[in-house]
């Protein structure tokens, strides 16, 4: 039985690695296919944006400015529209790439995704039963980052230095009138109108599962 189970594990691997192109990269021979601009973008946006949510809960006041003789009064900024807040957030963003896994058994920009795949869901139950699968790589490197996601955040700081006046321009005066995604990815980063696609696709909501009905005891009065 275990046999069988191992060659279940690799089948399910092995599948989820397939080309869908016949001409591809040398990357893409290996089952590397790294992030687009787009997919790179739209994960900046959102981690930015979701930094900038954590941290725009703070109703503090900061004071800035200084002078020689202390009479002259400092500005008071709200924290939440400070330019000390775009700095706080701007820093170590692409780090939170690295908590994106890559899904292979995806094929849109969906496959970067956080959580674990389905596949190494899989090959991790396996080897919770006791199957031993040999993937080539250590055990413990199983759940780090892969390849594509350590460097699409070498992406996200390229892409972050190269449109810094860009998230600034948005930040200060344009926030409240279109998300990050919509200024920074679609109107400069992507020009064309084909290297957007990425940018409709999201995940599906999970499909609730269905109950099974209670059977009847025996013994018991069915409701007619």
């Amino acid at each position: 039985m275990l046999p069988r189970l191992v060659i279940l594990a690799l089948g399910v691997l092995a599948s989820s690695l397939q080309l869908s192109q016949a001409d591809s990269s040398p990357e893409e021979e290996q089952g590397v296919r790294y992030a687009n601009r787009c997919e790179a973008c739209k994960i900046l946006a959102a981690e930015l944006e979701g930094r900038l949510g954590e941290t725009g809960k703070s109703h503090d006041v900061i004071e800035t400015g200084y002078s020689v003789d202390d009479v002259r009064p400092k500005k008071r900024t709200e924290y939440r529209r400070s330019e000390l807040r775009l700095l706080e957030s701007l820093e170590n963003v692409c780090e939170r790439v690295l908590a994106y896994n890559l899904h292979k058994e995806r094929t849109d920009s969906t496959r970067f995704a956080k959580g674990m795949s389905q596949t190494f869901q899989t090959l991790h139950g396996l080897v919770d039963k006791g199957v031993k699968v040999d993937l080539g790589i250590p055990y413990e490197l199983w759940d780090k980052p892969p390849v594509e996601v350590t460097q699409m955040k070498t992406q996200c700081e390229n892409m972050l230095e190269e449109y810094e006046e860009t998230i600034s321009d948005w930040y200060f005066k344009l926030q409240d009138q279109k998300s990050l995604r919509q200024h920074l990815c679609e109107d400069h980063v992507l020009k064309k109108k084909a290297e957007r696609e990425c940018l409709k696709e999201e995940l599906a909501p999970p499909q609730p599962q269905l109950q099974p009905k209670n059977k009847p005891k025996k013994g018991d009065n069915e409701e007619l």
